[in-house]
């Protein structure tokens, strides 16, 4: 059994290890990945902790889930956007993705109340359903986190957005555990839940102003919770 059980943030040390595992074609494209079981006996960890760091490698781009189904290797012309990991953030560092986090996700909220297809709200839903259930990590919140981002951009239609914030993922990663650090994690749970609400409800309604002021307002509510006061921009 590989020893990862006493590391911080175990998920990113999985899906990095798994990512070399792709990149190296000992898993070509198609591959069906390990079930979370099959994960969950290889590192001696939670399925929450599993299901994060797929969550991380599908917003890489580097796998695609399937409903009912589990992860399988994406094509590479499928793979988006690539940063080194971010292995810490400082205070600045979370400054300058705020910076860019408002206007992109913003507008992505906006374009997909106003693109997204039927399959597309009904993923958006599956992801919220995910904030229905108790806490029951910091790891699950994160994973839930990014699968809600992650099926916003996907609305759109637009796979800058997708590439764009799958490239920065792991950074939205950092900032979700700052701000458990300052509350526990059943408030944390309950105001992304309630804020990524007003989020759905908007683009659902097919709503693009309620949908980009949804949008600010978490992104507000997510720099306040770590610490960040934002200048005001032009809405």
């Amino acid at each position: 059994m590989t020893e990862f059980a006493r590391v911080p943030q175990l998920s990113t040390r999985i899906a990095t290890l798994l990512q070399t595992r792709i990149e190296a074609e000992t898993w070509p494209p198609g591959t069906r990945l390990q079930t979370e079981a099959q994960m969950m006996q290889e590192f001696g960890v939670s399925r929450a902790v599993i299901r994060e760091a797929i969550a991380q490698l599908r917003n890489a781009g580097l796998v695609e889930t399937r409903q009912g189904a589990g992860a399988f290797v994406a094509a590479p012309g499928a793979r988006p956007i690539r940063l080194e990991p971010a292995q810490a953030m400082d205070r600045r560092a979370f400054d300058k993705l705020y910076e860019l986090r408002n206007p992109l996700e913003i507008e992505a909220a906006g374009l997909a109340a106003q693109q997204a297809r039927k399959a597309d709200l009904a993923r958006l839903a599956r992801a919220m359903a995910r904030f229905d259930a108790p806490e029951e990590s910091i790891e699950a919140s994160v994973a839930a986190d990014l699968e809600f981002h992650h099926a916003i951009a996907l609305a759109t239609q637009n796979p800058y957005f997708v590439q764009v914030l799958a490239a920065i993922s792991d950074r939205i990663a950092h900032v979700i555990r700052a701000a458990r650090a300052g509350m526990t994690l059943a408030d944390l749970h309950a105001r992304t839940r309630s804020e990524h609400g007003a989020i759905c409800a908007a683009i659902t309604a097919r709503d693009p102003k309620a949908a980009r002021a949804a949008m600010r307002a978490h992104m507000a509510g997510g720099a306040a919770r770590i610490g960040l006061r934002q200048r005001q921009r032009p809405k």
